[in-house]
């Protein structure tokens, strides 16, 4: 014979004795949460800022009875309360603080520290995250001073497939983006030089903005959104999935088989793909050129050739590696920052983007005021 099953002690919330004095009472588990929901939408709790919610009283609590309550505490905060939960056995309130530092705040909800404070706290977190990259720039550097030192630690096989997939596979997209680029910067030019008689100079418009400037840049910005997300998001998973320490247990270092390979492809490819994009968007406005302004693809090469310099040409390349090192770092450093869920992924990958796409551009910007300087 099956002895039936020992009910819980009934669970409730009311007002207490006091006036600012909230208690609870009975079994707090997931089969009460039901009742407990009930009993509190009727509930009208004291007017009072300061309020004392008693769990004394309160005689089981698992994951559920212990958001519940956690809930309860953070509704009555929304509303200008100021509550505190006393009496809770040491296990419960344990139970409660896991149940508050897992808990992520919903979108739109109100946050009770000021401006001025989150503005500070915001502020901070830009600062250590900001230390940290300085940091793993210097650990990765190290690690690549020994590849050099000893060239047998080189894995060659994570470098050729991140070559693959960082440089090949990416050569459809940026390819058809900079051709469509040369086309809009020639038909904008088109109608400009046509008024002046000057026709031919749209293929110094053409040749010196995407060789010089708009290729390197758009194509870096390209592979920031495509290959610097994907570094993340590889290596987020990882850590997630504790692969990472895995490889730390067997002693294999996460910069000699994660980071380090995807740095050094990446600045191998982006230069690559650099004068593949400058074809491209050339071969772009020249096609627009000959469409709109009547210019012939022999004249245009002619006028190419005088317009753009060598100097020009290797400005452009120049600076390739260096964005290539920004997306791979940027990429590979948010994405050892992953911690918690899932969601931490995306979130890392978003940040990465962004922080790859802000500094490309800055670092863009400090090179033309660098050339300027110089006179190059």
């Amino acid at each position: 014979m099956i002895p039936p099953r020992a009910e819980p002690d009934l669970p409730d919330i009311r007002t207490g004795v006091r006036p600012a004095e909230l208690s609870c009472t009975g079994a707090w588990i997931l089969r009460t949460v039901p009742q407990l929901e009930r009993r509190l939408e009727g509930l009208s709790p004291p007017a009072e800022s300061e309020l004392v919610i008693d769990a004394r009283a309160v005689t089981a609590m698992d994951t559920a009875g212990a958001w519940l309550l956690h809930r309860t505490v953070r509704a009555l905060e929304g509303q200008g309360r100021h509550p505190r939960v006393q009496g809770l056995r040491p296990e419960f309130a344990s139970l409660m603080e896991l149940i508050a530092a897992r808990t992520v705040l919903p979108a739109g909800s109100t946050d009770t520290a000021g401006t001025l404070a989150r503005l500070g706290r915001k502020a901070w977190e830009v600062l250590l995250a900001s230390f940290g990259l300085v940091l793993f720039i210097g650990e990765t550097t190290v690690a690549l001073a020994r590849w050099i030192r000893k060239p047998r630690r080189i894995r060659w096989l994570p470098i050729l497939h991140n070559l693959q997939t960082a440089g090949f596979e990416a050569l459809p997209i940026t390819g058809l983006l900079t051709f469509l680029l040369g086309i809009v910067i020639a038909y904008q030019g088109a109608e400009q030089l046509e008024r002046f008689g000057a026709n031919i100079y749209v293929a110094d418009l053409v040749g010196l903005s995407m060789v010089r400037e708009l290729s390197p840049l758009i194509t870096a910005i390209i592979i920031a959104g495509r290959s610097g997300s994907a570094y993340t998001a590889q290596i987020g998973t990882m850590k997630i999935t504790e692969e990472i320490d895995a490889l730390r247990t067997i002693g294999i270092g996460p910069l000699d088989l994660l980071v380090l390979p995807k740095v050094l492809a990446l600045a191998i490819a982006l230069p690559l793909l650099t004068v593949y994009t400058d074809v491209m968007g050339v071969l772009g406005g020249m096609v627009m050129a000959r469409a709109q302004l009547g210019v012939s693809f022999g004249t245009f090469v002619d006028r190419l050739d005088e317009a753009v310099t060598l100097t020009s040409f290797l400005i452009g390349i120049g600076k390739a590696p260096v964005f290539a090192a920004i997306i791979a770092l940027v990429g590979c450093y948010q994405g050892l920052r992953v911690s918690g869920s899932a969601d931490s992924v995306g979130r890392q990958t978003t940040v990465s983007v962004v922080q790859s796409i802000f500094l490309v551009i800055l670092t863009d910007a400090l090179f033309s005021i660098a050339f300027s300087y110089y006179g190059i």
